[in-house]
């Protein structure tokens, strides 16, 4: 009977104690929640059990807290918070977060501190179509499912939704690659951009002239005008027709050189009505008028035509400006400084303008509504024009772009961006080292073996290749503090 009791008792203790273990037990949940996890702030689909740097921003892992939900498990039915770190521990604290904006599904968002385009608010999926696995580091390469590249490194999954938004419509320039910073880098070079969108420009072309004191030219107009009352004589006289002829000869002679001087067929039509010769080339009286040349470079003469205002400062004189209207421009270019002469007239109330004064003279001509974007924003590599578009979420596309004139500290633009698109217009020269720097590599990056675990070749160039990049760069926001 002692016996008997003995195990009576020893068996009710094993089964409370058996029931003890099974209420006091941890929910998968919790055991889930135990284990420590770290993820990275700009790409919360990438785990790793151990800290460390994530492969393709090269961002710090930040580790989850116990408590803290997996941001892609839940999804709300009508908004979806989103940071511009898409992940900010304080969501998940109940702590408000600064960065924080709240949009419906579908509606554009923006950082509220730096105005950074952020993203589209949309549905969270409860579960993402797995396209492949891929190492950042190797451009284009994929594996079947999960394990370790040939470089050691833990493959990453690409999302059939990722692979989509990172597939752009418009192909990079040869040798550049688009570029993805994060928020640290772009504020520590200062990105800023600006919109591209039409704009009224008007060219300013500015000039050194001077005041003419020109004999030569007042010499052949009073050829000019001789030639020209001989024939009229000659007509009048109604002599043989010979000397008719040889007067118009003479007529035809001058004429054209005065052309060559560089005076406009209209203005030699003007001379039949003059008494004589200009004297204003030789001197210069008070409430008369003085000739300005001033010569313009051959890249900038389809800019100026006849009847244009001319502005004109003496450096002599501040503030004082002269008033003048261009009556022709030279037919043939000096073959020495590639420039031709615009020839306008000015009136001097006060006789303060001397024959052979140097002045500076300004023409403004309008180009009228045109789609421009900052002329900081176009790198000129010397063979081509390429900008940076802000693509969001901290993509950088090259573009190959097509200018026009430039004015106003903007250029036209012909091809290459859209209106509205955002445009890089500091930090372009970072930027264009590491887009060429990643284009390079991925050239010289050899098809890599099949790993160990099941990976693959690459068939072609992998989107997270596309995208994926470290390094520094540069949008008209400046991130701030």
């Amino acid at each position: 009977m002692k016996r008997q009791t003995l195990i009576l008792v020893g068996l009710g203790a094993f089964l409370v104690a058996g029931v003890m273990v099974f209420a006091l037990r941890p929910s998968p949940s919790a055991l889930r929640h135990s284990q420590a996890v770290y993820y990275c702030p700009m790409h919360p689909t990438y785990t790793s059990d151990r800290s460390g740097d994530c492969p393709i921003c090269n961002m710090r892992l930040v580790k989850r807290e116990a408590g803290t939900a997996d941001p892609h498990e839940h999804a709300s039915e009508q908004f979806q918070s989103i940071c511009y770190l898409h992940n900010c521990p304080k969501l998940h604290e109940g702590k408000p977060c600064p960065m924080t904006v709240v949009a419906k599904p579908g509606e554009k968002v923006t950082c509220p501190i730096c105005g950074t385009h952020v993203a589209e608010a949309a549905m969270v999926p409860a579960a993402k179509k797995i396209l492949y696995w891929t190492d950042p580091m190797i451009p284009g390469y994929k594996a079947p499912g999960p394990g370790k590249s040939p470089m050691g490194m833990d493959l990453v999954p690409v999302y059939a939704e990722d692979a989509a938004a990172i597939a752009g419509p418009a192909p990079s320039p040869e040798g550049y690659a688009p570029v993805l910073l994060t928020p640290q880098k772009q504020q520590l070079i200062g990105v800023r951009t600006a919109a591209a969108q039409r704009r009224a420009l008007t060219k300013t072309i500015r000039t050194a002239g001077r005041i003419a004191y020109d004999p030569e030219l007042y010499q052949t107009e009073a050829e000019h005008l001789q030639s020209l009352k001989a024939l009229a004589q000659a007509k009048a006289a109604g002599g043989a027709a010979e000397g008719t002829e040889q007067a118009q000869r003479l007529v035809d002679s001058s004429r054209m050189k005065l052309r060559l001087m560089g005076l406009s067929p209209e203005l030699i039509d003007e001379m039949a009505d003059w008494e004589g010769p200009d004297k204003s080339l030789l001197l210069s009286d008070a409430g008369g008028k003085v000739w300005l040349y001033a010569p313009v470079y051959e890249f900038e003469l389809p800019f100026v035509a006849v009847g244009q205002t001319v502005s004109v400062e003496m450096p002599s004189a501040t503030g004082q400006r002269f008033e003048g209207v261009i009556r022709s421009v030279d037919s043939v270019l000096d073959p020495a400084t590639r420039s031709a002469r615009a020839r306008a007239v000015l009136t001097d109330p006060n006789g303060v303008l001397k024959p052979e004064m140097f002045v500076n003279a300004s023409i403004s001509v309008s180009v009228g509504e045109v789609l421009a974007i900052p002329e900081e924003a176009v790198f000129n590599t010397g063979a081509k024009q390429i900008a940076f578009v802000d693509k969001g979420q901290g993509l950088f596309e090259p573009r190959d772009v097509t200018v026009g004139v430039k004015a106003d500290d903007y250029y036209e633009v012909k091809s290459g961006v859209a209106e509205g698109e955002l445009v890089v217009t500091s930090g372009n020269f970072l930027i264009d080292s590491e887009s060429r720097l990643k284009a390079a590599l991925q050239g010289m990056t050899p098809p890599p073996a099949a790993s160990a675990e099941g990976g693959s070749a690459p068939d072609g160039a992998g989107p997270t290749g596309e995208r994926t990049g470290g390094g520094v760069g540069g949008g008209e926001h400046q991130h701030g503090q």
